[in-house]
């Protein structure tokens, strides 16, 4: 069953436009905002993108938020994060990368010896595990934003842990249509390569 409904659409769109810094769809997309939205799905999905395209993309994209109405109104206990972070982050990384996880940890290391811990604890234990949006859909918000950004490594990775956490491989192809709307055909090949293999 999918779970990329028009609600998640929305969401990549927006996902997308704030990592390629397009702040002008940020802003329409605010201004078309159904009834009930924005609502914690936006403000998981807008704070997730720091992971792709860093913190001042992020900022400025607030920004525009705060310009156009804001985020809507926090949960209660949306601030707080419960248990420790680095055990639920490796817990994470371990799903999204099945079978690959030791290696992949391995390599991060080589870049740097904190980089692993680092990137388990902030990166899957505060961010990509937190309640507040379907692991799914975070895996196929990130595939969106890496195929319009060329990144093919890490959007093979993260679509094979969105098929790994229930989405579809029409999930998969819509993600980069979606891609496709805010970046050079050429952009989007390797990404659409990778998908037309993983779906024989």
């Amino acid at each position: 069953m999918s779970v990329f409904d028009e609600k998640a659409k929305r969401l990549a769109r927006l996902f997308t436009a704030i990592c390629l810094g397009d702040f002008e769809v940020v802003r329409e997309i605010r201004r078309a905002a159904p009834a009930g939205e924005p609502d914690r799905s936006w403000r998981e999905a807008v704070l997730q993108t720091h992971l792709f395209c860093g913190f001042p993309r992020l900022v400025q994209a607030y920004g525009v938020f705060d310009s156009e109405g804001g985020l809507g109104e926090p949960e209660p206990d949306e601030y707080e994060l419960e248990g420790d972070t680095a055990t639920r982050g490796a817990e994470l990384f371990d799903s999204i990368y099945a079978s690959a996880a030791g290696k992949m940890r391995g390599r991060l290391a080589e870049f740097r010896p904190d980089f692993a811990s680092w990137v388990l604890d902030h990166a899957y234990g505060r961010v990509l595990s937190r309640p507040g949006l379907d692991p799914a859909l975070r895996e196929l918000l990130s595939c969106c934003a890496l195929a319009a950004m060329n990144q093919p490594a890490q959007f093979e990775s993260h679509a094979r842990g969105a098929l790994r956490f229930g989405a579809t491989h029409e999930d998969l192809q819509q993600v980069i249509e979606i891609a496709a709307e805010s970046t050079a055909p050429s952009n989007i090949e390797a990404a659409r390569k990778i998908i037309n293999k993983m779906s024989k």
